[in-house]
């Protein structure tokens, strides 16, 4: 009969290997990706297809910096990315700390009204929304894409008020005896507390900016304002596709995603599993 170690052992190492190899299964796409953009052009519609290259054509990654005005969409991508997660940062945390935080009557309906607001699908919004910054005169410039996210996001902020509502009361309450005023506590005590949730936010922001496709197909007109992914998508239709350049546009583009989440792998796993103080 086999001892209970050696069997949490087998039992650990099949967990493991089974979750090594769903990692590979989703770590494919980008693989691929990879190994398309270092390919001369008669091997990219092999078949059955290389995985790994006869040749490494590295100068596609040169060459699709100037396949398109990379830079310049980078650019954008980057300031509309910027700021909207710059918004969320300061208002969602705001929000979430007044609902979670502050006893006043209209902290329950507040979160059930944002609860509500966050169930609502963006298509039943995306018209009466765009007919808002029409009248504004804001279609055709990127200040829809960012502007909204100063007035908050539903689910930031319920991500945000479940990680205040971890924290012990007795911090506040001391430092409302030392004479601390409600701002002071947020800024000084809570919101320190909380840099977790807010690089979760952070991020999750971030990447939705950066990889967004709909917004800017919506409100920018002006291909100099075009963001990478809109650039590269209309480059694709009007000139047809240099596969081989646009995935390495594409690696280009993936890769500061990724070193931004290995930067806060740590703080985004402790705000996702709402960790307050040890």
């Amino acid at each position: 009969m086999k001892s209970q170690p050696s069997i949490k052992r087998i039992q650990h190492a099949g967990t493991h290997a089974f979750l090594i190899i769903v990692g590979l299964f989703f770590l494919m796409p980008f693989v691929w990706m990879v190994s398309t953009s270092l390919k001369p052009d008669n091997e990219l519609f092999l078949w059955p297809p290389k995985w790994i290259p006869g040749m490494f054509v590295w100068s596609n990654y040169p060459d699709s910096v100037n396949y398109v005005p990379f830079f310049q969409y980078l650019g954008n991508t980057l300031t509309i990315s910027g700021l909207a997660t710059l918004g969320v940062l300061f208002a969602c945390p705001l929000v979430a700390y007044g609902i979670a935080r502050i006893p006043w009557k209209g902290a329950k309906p507040l979160f059930a009204l944002t609860l509500v607001v966050m169930m609502v699908p963006y298509q039943v919004t995306m018209i009466p929304i765009f007919i808002l910054f029409k009248n504004f005169g804001w279609v055709g410039t990127s200040i829809p894409l960012w502007l909204p996210a100063f007035f908050g996001a539903p689910f930031y902020i319920f991500l945000l008020r479940q990680f205040f509502m971890g924290l012990p009361k007795e911090l506040e309450d001391a430092a409302r005896i030392d004479g601390a005023s409600e701002l002071r506590i947020y800024w000084g005590i809570m919101l320190p507390l909380c840099r977790p949730a807010l690089l979760t936010i952070a991020l999750f922001q971030f990447m939705g900016s950066w990889t967004d496709y709909q917004g800017p197909l919506i409100y920018l007109s002006d291909e100099s304002k075009y963001t990478i992914m809109l650039g590269l998508q209309a480059f694709k239709t009007q000139h047809g596709a240099e596969w081989q350049m646009l995935m390495a546009a594409s690696v280009l583009i993936t890769f500061p995603i990724i070193i931004l989440y290995f930067l806060v792998q740590k703080s985004f796993i402790q705000g996702i599993t709402f960790s307050g103080i040890k």
